[in-house]
């Protein structure tokens, strides 16, 4: 794992949605250095570290077929000579691009568990442990989206990098998925500062971030308090107009891409903070560039967009 990440200006970027060019910067945890980079790596530092230390064999985890959490279980199995069983919904042959190839060329194997429920997945999850304890292996549970208490320290160890590099920070602004990343950000930084872009992961996204950052934080966080935007619109799985404009618009002026179901629907709320004055010129403001690029290449919506633009 490459650390810390790099803390890289923007200023073509903030001009274009209307801070001042000196205002924005982007916390480059896509460069983290192990199976093509990402947040979750620093969150498996702990969770898949422990399991490790504790005589793991495998890692089982789950997540959707494009989850970029389950390419880096797979990635951070394979650095540690461990196995990795990857658990999804849906069946084989629905999708076999962006992640899934990488969770192949890993050497995971993929358990598919048909059209179920976020619950019903984690019970997949778990019979999935009971076989293989029966067969005699030792393997560990991660948590979906590598999210926990012990995930989330991954990203106090983030805010500590960012006060040092960015000690005039006034917002930082993350996307929400499973809760983990804004749970350290805020464990740290406190819940004025940090700015979590609801992506849709989960239905209980407050909750599950007050839920991870309690036991890591020095003062008492209450769900009401934390700062989240909504940039969902019809679904987690969709390519939304505004995650459109706002990887064109990074990548236009920047060169930096974003991925559609995160890091673009981050953005775009980034966006619409300073359009409404949630963010406002003269507050030095930090985009965490949390990864995810090889899942671009998985969304069909996406693809489809950006080949058009070709023509």
């Amino acid at each position: 794992m490459t650390l810390p990440t790099p803390v890289e200006p923007a200023p073509r970027l903030a001009a274009a949605i209307g801070l001042r060019p000196e205002d924005l910067w982007i916390k480059r945890d896509d460069l983290l250095g192990i199976g093509g980079g990402g947040n979750k790596v620093r969150k498996l530092e702990y969770t898949a570290g422990l399991a490790h230390r504790d005589g793991a064999d495998t890692l089982v985890t789950t997540g959707a077929p494009q989850s970029n959490h389950a390419r880096l279980t797979a990635a951070v199995a394979a650095k540690l000579g461990l196995k990795a069983v990857l658990v999804f919904p849906g069946a084989p042959g629905e999708s076999s691009s962006g992640n899934l190839v990488l969770d192949g060329l890993l050497g995971a194997r993929i358990v598919w568990s048909g059209e179920v429920a976020a619950h019903a997945l984690a019970e997949a999850a778990e019979n999935v442990v009971a076989e293989l304890q029966a067969a005699g292996a030792h393997p560990a549970l991660i948590p979906f989206g590598g999210s926990s208490s012990v995930g989330a320290q991954g990203y106090v160890d983030c805010a500590e990098e960012l006060l040092g590099q960015v000690p005039d920070l006034a917002h930082v602004v993350v996307a929400l998925g499973s809760g983990g990343t804004m749970a350290g950000l805020v464990a740290r930084l406190g819940v004025e500062r940090v700015l979590g872009v609801d992506v849709g992961a989960r239905p209980d996204p407050a909750e599950a971030v007050t839920t991870f950052a309690r036991p890591l934080s020095p003062t008492p966080i209450a769900a009401k308090a934390l700062r989240i935007r909504d940039q969902i619109g019809a679904g987690y799985g969709t390519y939304t107009p505004e995650a459109t404009d706002a990887l064109m618009l990074t990548a236009r002026t920047e060169g930096i891409i974003l991925d559609p179901t995160y890091t673009g629907r981050a953005m775009a709320g980034l966006i619409a903070a300073v359009k409404d004055g949630e963010i406002s010129r003269g507050q030095t403001t930090v985009f965490v560039h949390t990864g995810g690029l090889p899942g671009l290449f998985g969304h069909p919506a996406a693809v489809a967009h950006a080949e058009r633009l070709l023509s």
